[in-house]
């Protein structure tokens, strides 16, 4: 099996889910503000269905042996997509990402396990996995963003976070460690569903180990979907599960300014 195969399987589950409830939204449904402050629904839906333009276009250029299309195509899908109406762009987000989804279920296992990536933002090209993986992030969150809107307890996809928890999200890149105002903390992680301990260094540089000092600092204990909503900056005290816990100099509020999202 590829290791591409369940992260794959993942973005299928995931874009099934979500242009299932997306299929009944009305346009007031549409309008209603989302998890991402600055969004209504519609504009979450704008973003994803044309990340999966996107996604598709350099996906078919890897497979095609052709460079990446760059920062114009870029261009001028986003401005396509923001002219939209809110109902075009709940429609057309089902058919892009079912189109994404579908080439990527598609590879075959040679492909899966052979193929390089451009994705157009990294320094080299990426394995069909990591690429995937990088896809499913966006999907997984931004579903959240669309979900929460009708359901404040709403949650990460069990089968995204699997593929998501140590791999989907770049904790240096998302995290703002000039807000620490100075502090250095090492913070004892504890996940649940799935389960893990790792260690949460708050420097000069944020990062994340396997290596857990026998007194760090403080604990955080919390299910594995709520560490990721945490550090992409999702997890407000209103949408904060109350089996999150803490001791030690563990600050939920200052770990929400050091993950203020994006």
């Amino acid at each position: 099996m590829s290791s591409a195969d369940d992260v794959i399987a993942a973005l299928r589950t995931g874009h099934d889910s979500l242009a299932d409830l997306v299929s009944g939204f009305s346009e007031d449904d549409l309008a209603r503000r989302s998890g991402a402050a600055e969004w209504d629904v519609s504009q979450v839906l704008s973003h994803l269905g044309s990340g999966a333009e996107i996604t598709q276009a350099v996906l078919q250029a890897a497979l095609d042996g052709k460079p990446n299309s760059g920062g114009e195509f870029n261009q001028s899908v986003w401005g396509r997509w923001n002219a939209m109406t809110r109902r075009q762009r709940a429609d057309g987000f089902r058919q892009a990402n079912q189109a994404a989804t579908r080439l990527y279920e598609s590879l075959d296992t040679s492909t899966r396990e052979e193929l390089r990536v451009d994705l157009g933002f990294l320094p080299a090209p990426v394995d069909v996995a990591t690429a995937a993986r990088l896809r499913l992030s966006e999907l997984a969150l931004h579903s959240w963003d669309v979900r929460v809107a009708f359901d404040e307890h709403a949650t990460l996809a069990r089968d995204a976070v699997e593929q998501l928890l140590h791999k989907g999200i770049d904790i240096g890149w998302v995290s703002k460690p000039e807000r620490l105002d100075g502090r250095r903390l090492v913070i004892q992680v504890t996940t649940r569903d799935p389960e893990s301990v790792f260690a949460l260094r708050l420097h000069d540089r944020v990062t994340v180990d396997f290596d857990v000092p026998e007194q760090p600092n403080g604990t955080l204990t919390l299910p594995a979907e709520a560490w990721l909503r945490l550090v992409a900056g999702r997890l407000a005290p209103r949408y904060t599960p109350s089996g999150v816990a803490t001791t030690g100099a563990t600050d939920l509020d200052l770990l929400r300014r050091v993950f203020p999202g994006y």
